[in-house]
C-alpha cells in the first residue's frame, strides 16, 4: 500500500498503514457506487442551479461523473485500499478526469451528509426488488394453493394434531405473513426515502445551497428538516433490518414445516433432485438443504439487527465513525433476503410435490374430529362445556379399545348421548369436518376459495 496524503495541513503524517486499513471501508462501500455517482450527479447540477458553480462546470461534472460510471460498468474501475473509501475513490478519479475542477464537487457537502444519501438510495432500491420478490413467492404460493383448496392436511397446536385444514388455507396463512412483509416494507420505504444530503457534516452549510432541488432529482419525498438528525440517523436502517428479520422469521417458520413434512415420520411431501442433496457416506438419503440453510441464515439478519441497535444506543449526535459499521450488516442483510426468498421461491415451485395419498390418509389416523363431536351435542342442545367432557371420555375409551371415532358403532355412540344419530358418520368424516368450518377467514371450501379471490386481487391491485 502506498503512503497515504494527510488529510489537511492540520496533519504533520500520514496514518500508520495498519490504521489506514483498518479505516478503511473500500472493500464494502463499493456496493454503494452507483448511488455515490447518481447522488453526485445531483449535487453537481444544485451547484450550477444555485449559482454556486457554473452551468458549465456543473455540466462537466456530471459527464465525468458519468465516466466513471461506465468505466466501473466495464470493470476498469478498480480503486484500492489507499482510496480509503467510494467517495473518495470517485472523488479522485474525477479530479484526473477533470482537472481540479473536480475539488470543486465538494462544495457544500460532507461525507457525512453523502454517504447518508448513498444508503438512502441503495436501500430504496433494494426494497423495491425484496418487494418484487415478496409478490413473486406469493405468486407461487396462490398458484399452488388454488390446486389444493380441497386438499387435507393435519392442522396443529403444540405440533400435536388439532383439526384438519384444507391445504390451501395452510399456504395462505404463509400469503397472508408475506402480504404483512410487503406492506411493512412498503411503510419502511417512506422513511428511507428522506434526503439528508446538504445537512454537511452537522451543521448545514453558508452556502446558497438547494436542497429541495437535490431531493427532486433524486427523487426523495422530502428533506430532513434538522441537519444534526439527517447526518446521524440510522431508525430507517434499523427498522429495515426488523422488518428483513420478520421475512425471515415467516421463511424459517415454512422452512420448518417443509422439513418435517419431507422427513419418513411425515412423509407429506417430496423433495425434488434440483433442490435437494444426498449424503457423503449414506446413499438413500435426500436431505432438505435449501429449507434448512434458509432457517440457518434467519440468526444472520437478527444478528445484524442487534449489532445495529447495539451500536447506535450509545452514540451521542452527530456523526461519529462507529457509523461506518452499519453498511456490512445492511449489505448482509439485503443479500441474505433476497437470495432466500429466491430460493424457497424455486423450492416451492419446483422442488417439492405433495404426496395427496398421504394426505388423505393422514386425517383419518387420529381424533382430529372430536371437537365436531362436541358441537354436535352443543348443537342438539347439550351444554358445550358439558358436551367437551363426554367427548373427552369418549376419546380416552376408544384410545383404550384401540379405536378411532369413526370406528364406533351407533350403538356405542348412544350409549354416549341419545342425542347421537346416524349423520354423526357425516359429520365426523375429514372433508366434512374442513367443509363445515365456513366462518369468514375458516378454512372452510368456500372461505378457501373467497380467500383466493381476495388474494389474488390483492397482489394485482398494488
Amino acid at each position: 500500500m502506498t503512503e497515504q496524503q494527510t488529510w489537511s495541513q492540520r496533519f504533520e503524517s500520514a496514518l500508520h498503514p495498519a490504521i489506514a486499513r483498518f479505516n478503511a471501508s473500500i472493500n464494502f462501500d463499493m456496493e454503494l457506487i452507483e448511488y455515490d455517482l447518481t447522488g453526485s450527479q445531483a449535487h453537481a447540477k444544485m451547484l450550477a442551479h444555485t449559482g454556486i458553480i457554473s452551468q458549465a462546470e456543473g455540466e462537466q461534472l456530471v459527464a465525468g461523473l458519468e465516466q466513471i460510471r461506465q468505466e466501473y460498468r466495464q470493470g476498469k474501475f478498480h480503486p484500492g485500499i489507499e482510496a480509503e473509501d467510494v467517495h473518495f475513490a470517485v472523488e479522485r478519479r474525477l479530479v484526473e478526469i477533470v482537472g481540479d475542477l473536480g475539488k470543486k464537487l465538494h462544495t457544500a457537502r460532507s461525507r457525512n451528509d453523502q454517504v447518508g444519501t448513498d444508503t438512502r438510495l441503495y436501500l430504496r432500491d433494494q426494497i423495491q426488488q425484496i418487494g418484487n420478490q415478496l409478490r413473486e413467492f406469493q405468486q407461487v404460493l396462490l398458484d399452488i394453493a388454488e390446486n389444493h383448496v380441497e386438499t387435507l392436511i393435519p392442522g396443529y397446536t403444540h405440533l400435536q394434531r388439532a383439526q384438519p385444514l384444507s391445504l390451501a388455507h395452510h399456504l395462505l396463512a404463509y400469503f397472508q405473513m408475506a402480504q404483512r412483509d410487503w406492506e411493512r416494507l412498503a411503510d419502511v420505504s417512506r422513511r428511507v426515502n428522506i434526503s439528508p444530503l446538504g445537512c454537511g457534516a452537522l451543521a448545514g452549510t453558508t452556502f446558497p445551497i438547494d436542497r429541495h432541488y437535490t431531493a427532486q432529482l433524486l427523487d426523495f419525498e422530502g428533506v430532513y428538516a434538522n441537519s444534526l438528525d439527517g447526518v446521524s440517523d440510522r431508525d430507517f436502517a434499523i427498522e429495515f433490518l426488523c422488518a428483513a428479520s420478520l421475512i425471515m422469521v415467516h421463511l424459517s417458520r415454512l422452512c420448518e414445516e417443509v422439513i418435517l413434512w419431507a422427513s419418513e415420520e411425515f412423509r407429506f411431501v417430496t423433495l425434488k433432485d434440483s433442490c435437494a442433496t444426498g449424503s457423503s457416506i449414506m446413499p438413500q438419503k435426500k436431505n432438505p438443504d435449501v429449507p434448512e440453510l434458509v432457517r440457518g441464515k434467519t440468526g444472520r439478519v437478527f444478528g445484524h439487527l442487534q449489532a445495529m441497535l447495539v451500536m447506535m444506543k450509545g452514540l451521542p449526535l452527530a456523526y461519529n465513525k462507529d457509523l461506518q459499521e452499519d453498511k456490512e450488516g445492511l449489505f448482509d442483510s439485503v443479500n441474505t433476503v433476497k437470495a432466500c426468498l429466491q430460493a424457497m421461491t424455486i423450492l416451492l415451485q419446483e422442488g417439492l410435490e405433495f404426496r395427496k395419498e398421504r394426505l388423505a390418509q393422514a386425517v383419518t389416523e387420529d381424533f382430529s374430529n372430536a371437537t365436531d363431536v362436541a358441537d354436535y351435542l352443543a348443537a342438539r342442545g347439550v351444554p358445550f362445556r358439558e358436551a367437551y367432557n363426554l367427548v373427552g371420555k369418549v376419546v380416552k375409551t376408544s384410545i383404550a379399545a384401540g379405536k378411532l371415532l369413526k370406528d364406533l358403532s351407533l350403538e356405542e355412540w348412544k350409549q354416549v348421548h341419545p342425542a347421537f344419530a346416524e349423520d354423526i358418520y357425516e359429520v365426523i368424516s375429514p372433508r366434512q369436518v374442513v367443509a363445515a368450518r365456513n366462518s369468514y377467514g375458516g378454512t372452510g371450501f368456500a372461505q378457501v376459495r373467497q380467500a383466493l379471490l381476495a388474494a389474488r386481487a390483492q397482489i394485482t391491485a398494488e
